[in-house]
Formats: C-alpha cells, sequence, structure tokens
C-alpha cells in the first residue's frame, strides 16, 4: 500500500471514524469537488475520483476491514502471506479467507456488484425568508444518470442477453496465486473480462449502449413544509445516481439556503423584529401597527417604556407541524428626533426644567452613586 493515497486522509476522518463521519466527509468533499462545479479543472477531476474510490472502500464495512489489515500489514498482499500457516495447505479460494475472518467475505464478485448503491446527488436551493417561513412548493431540475429502464440497468439488450462470465466463472473477481518467501501469497482483483460483474453482455442494451444507465435530466416537484431555516434540508431516496449492474440508486439531497428579510430576523422558530418608536409613544404610550408572518397587527406600547426593551407576543411566530407555533419579540427602539428648531429645543428645555430627577429611575440611582462616592452630583 506505499503507492496507495490513504484513504482516511483522503476523506480527512480519523482511523476511528464511524461510518456516518466519512458518509458526511465524503458529501462535503463530493459537493466542493464535483465535475459540475469545477469544469474544465483537472486537478478537481482527479480529487474526485480520489474522494469517491476512498469512499467506495471506507462505506462497506468488509472492504474496510480488509483495507485496514493491508494498511497495519503492508506488503502482505491482502491477506495473501499467510501461507501454509494454516495446516500448511493454505487457502483455496479468497472468499475462504474473508470468510474465516468476517464470517462470510465478499458473497462473489458478481453478488458485491448487484448490491452496490449509487452516489448521492447534493443540490442548493435558495427560498425566500417568507417561502422557508410559511411553506412552498418547488421543482428542481437536474442531470443525473438514471437507470435504464430498458435493460434494468444490466447493460444488456432487454435485461436478459448475457452470459455468466467464463473467466471468472460469475465471481467477479479472480485470484492469482503467488509463492514467495513468507509462504504462499493469493490475491484477488477484479476480472479484467466482465469488469466485476460477473456476466459478459451478448447484445448491448440500445437505448444505453450497454452502460446500465442514460444521462438525463431529472425534474422533480415536491413540498417544503413551514418553518425550515438555512442548512435544512429533504432527501429524496432514488434520485441520485443510478447504481451499477441494477443496485439501488442513490439519493437526492437538497440543501436549503434561506434569504434575510428586510424586517425580520429568526432564530428557530421565534421572529424577532426592532420597533422604532418616538419620544412622546415612549413616555406616554400609544397603539403601533406591527408586522407579523401573515399581516399586521395592532400592539399597545405601554406607558413608560425604555429604549431596548423587549416585548414579547406569543404564537405570532412560525409555525411548524412539528415544534407548534414560536414566539414574535419585539424591542422597543426609542428615536431621538435631530435637527430640532428653536422654539422646540426652548420647550424640551422647558419640560426637562419641570420634570424632577427623582422621575428618572436610573439616572437617580446613577446620581446617588456618583455623590456618595465622589461627593459631587452629575447632574446640575
Amino acid at each position: 500500500m506505499a503507492d496507495k493515497k490513504n484513504f482516511y486522509e483522503v476523506l480527512g476522518v480519523d482511523k476511528t471514524a464511524s461510518a456516518d463521519q466519512i458518509k458526511s466527509a465524503y458529501r462535503k468533499l463530493a459537493m466542493k469537488y464535483h465535475p459540475d462545479h469545477n469544469q474544465g479543472n483537472e486537478e478537481a477531476a482527479e480529487k474526485f475520483k480520489e474522494i469517491n474510490e476512498a469512499h467506495e472502500t471506507l462505506s462497506d464495512p468488509q472492504k474496510r476491514a480488509a483495507y485496514d489489515y493491508e494498511l497495519e500489514h503492508p506488503g502482505m498482499g491482502g491477506f495473501g502471506g499467510f501461507g501454509g500457516g494454516f495446516g500448511g495447505g493454505g487457502f483455496e479460494d479468497i472468499s475462504d479467507i474473508f470468510s474465516s475472518f468476517f464470517g462470510g467475505g465478499f458473497g462473489g464478485g458478481a453478488r458485491a456488484q448487484q448490491s452496490a448503491v449509487g452516489e448521492d446527488i447534493q443540490r442548493e436551493m435558495t427560498l425566500s425568508f417568507m417561502d422557508a417561513a410559511k411553506g412552498c412548493r418547488k421543482t428542481i431540475s437536474y442531470m443525473r444518470n438514471e437507470p435504464c429502464e430498458a435493460c434494468r440497468s444490466t447493460g444488456a439488450k432487454n435485461g436478459t442477453a448475457y452470459s455468466t462470465c467464463s473467466r471468472c466463472g460469475g465471481k467477479g473477481v479472480v485470484q492469482q496465486v503467488q509463492q514467495t518467501m513468507f509462504g504462499r501469497t493469493i490475491r484477488q482483483s477484479p476480472c479484467p473480462d466482465c469488469g466485476g460483474t460477473g456476466r459478459t453482455i451478448k447484445e448491448k442494451c440500445p437505448d444505453c449502449k450497454g452502460k446500465g444507465s442514460t444521462r438525463k435530466e431529472t425534474e422533480f416537484t415536491f413540498d417544503i413544509p413551514a418553518g425550515v431555516d438555512t442548512n435544512s434540508y429533504i432527501k429524496k431516496r432514488g434520485l441520485g445516481q443510478a447504481a451499477p449492474n441494477g443496485g439501488t440508486p442513490g439519493d437526492l439531497i437538497i440543501v436549503f439556503k434561506v434569504e434575510p428579510h428586510k424586517i425580520f430576523k429568526r432564530n428557530r422558530f421565534d421572529l424577532h423584529i426592532d420597533l422604532p418608536i418616538s419620544f412622546k409613544t415612549a413616555a406616554l404610550g400609544g397603539v403601533v401597527k406591527v408586522p407579523s408572518i401573515d399581516d399586521t397587527f395592532e400592539f399597545t406600547v405601554p406607558e413608560g417604556t425604555q429604549n431596548g426593551q423587549v416585548f414579547t407576543v406569543r404564537g405570532k411566530g412560525i409555525k411548524s407541524a412539528r415544534n407548534g407555533t414560536g414566539n414574535l419579540l419585539i424591542r422597543v427602539l426609542i428615536e431621538i428626533p435631530t435637527k430640532l428648531s428653536k422654539s422646540q429645543k426652548k420647550e424640551i428645555e422647558k419640560l426637562d426644567q419641570e420634570i424632577e430627577l427623582k422621575q428618572y429611575d436610573r439616572m437617580k440611582k446613577y446620581s446617588d452613586n456618583v455623590e456618595s462616592l465622589y461627593g459631587e452630583k452629575p447632574f446640575a
């Protein structure tokens, strides 16, 4: 394995990574280096191949176990090198070796190929703030390798025009036996005649030209529930890339990005809004119109409201089938007028003189603290 890249390093995960961690790392890297996003970039294309090769091995428990052993025992030829260590005769078939260690082995090359799963396709969809909050219906179009219906993804005409590979006997793998200084070494590799499928196509499917899939544009219409947010996603099984030899197609994963709103901000299902009011409304109270998801409603500002004070209106947030309805949090911002006329300034000064310090709770507390510490009053 000295000449091979470390698959764990390729995906950027530890050797102890779980299956979910491996899958997550693969999806992020596959999206970053996908050919659709890096047209003409040969380096990205090569990186994409490495990522897929690493994922193909590490996502399969048996392949991963074999890879880990080979990683820890370089030069042993992939479980070769045991030679006659087990009774002198060695193993007659490489699948017997895997059966000894893992209780079943690969089950034959053709069967392993047929159980393959196609790659997932990930696409990003941008939603308006209101579409995400209230829910909507959207349609997405994308290119994918669709399973060929005419041949049931076998690549053979009518799905039947093939025969068992004579070279590998339908196993999909061939083995080579070598005698080394360590003993008898048995190595297996995909059958070069059938490409690991275990069968030879007699007549190619005219629809897919023997590939088992066709490149087509797929259109998918779906409902988006109320309350999705940035990085929320919807998975549609079977709408990803076709799998080889009639295996299970991958999934379509749609990740959402929600645009900001001019007025609202959100925290999960709660909405936040800044409400500017005048000095008069803050001091005397009043009724103002406040927007919500569906309409506006009248909100009563209490007398003596302070700047930055937050009021919670229950049930005016985002509705969610699973999480109920959030709240609307209103933060009051008292706006001080600018460019006052001389007469207006005089009126304010007159009013200020008439208002006693004890009517300002925070100013009075501040004044008392300063006077007790420094012996001086901060306000004239």
